[in-house]
């Protein structure tokens, strides 16, 4: 999803604490290097102990290692450029009753946009897909970044599209997309199964 653009949320600054903050962003550096970019979150016990010996607040020192934890989501974002072509897809897998499917990937010079369906019986008793709405991310490789774009539905019918950049090949035979379901955005506990389009 697009990202509201930043503003400096005031014009002062202390330049006295100018060395300190490059120090927290040397020390930032060093957390991702020690824990190979994979962190985790610590424990709030941890939390509550350091906001209480550094006097500072539990809901700030949370909100700053929940940044730290995911910090993926403030890579800058790559906006399509220079359509070229859609390639069809037209490939579909049911899982516990809901349809996947891919129908498209659409190329551009600087990226794909992959586009991702979900469809299902709501008029079952037994769909509880229409009471909740849940999150997907789609990986595929460590070579690709995936963010979703946007995404909408209702009535037994999701449709989301998620950039991809570098873009993927004009053959995409072999490529394997993998769509995670989430609770809630940017958690790391998946629910469900994983929903895998072989291209």
């Amino acid at each position: 999803m697009k990202r509201i653009s930043f503003k400096r949320p005031t014009n002062y600054y202390d330049e006295r604490i100018k060395q300190v903050d490059e120090k927290i962003c040397q020390l930032i550096k060093q957390r991702k290097e020690i824990s190979n970019n994979n962190p985790g979150y610590p424990p709030l016990e941890y939390i509550a102990n350091w906001a209480e010996k550094y006097d500072l607040y539990d809901d700030l020192l949370r909100l700053i290692f929940a940044s730290l934890w995911n910090d993926k989501i403030y890579r800058p974002l790559i906006e399509p450029e220079g359509f070229y072509r859609n390639l069809p897809v037209l490939k579909s897998l049911e899982i516990d009753n809901r349809l996947f499917s891919v129908v498209s990937i659409r190329q551009y010079s600087n990226s794909s946009i992959v586009n991702f369906n979900i469809d299902w019986n709501d008029t079952s008793d037994l769909s509880e897909y229409q009471s909740q709405h849940t999150h997907f991310e789609l990986s595929i490789s460590e070579k690709y970044n995936c963010r979703m774009m946007n995404g909408t539905g209702g009535d037994g019918h999701f449709h989301y599209d998620f950039i991809v950049s570098p873009p993927l090949p004009d053959n995409i035979s072999g490529v394997e997309l993998v769509f995670k379901e989430y609770t809630l955005p940017f958690t790391d506990i998946p629910i469900g199964h994983d929903v895998i389009i072989q291209l």
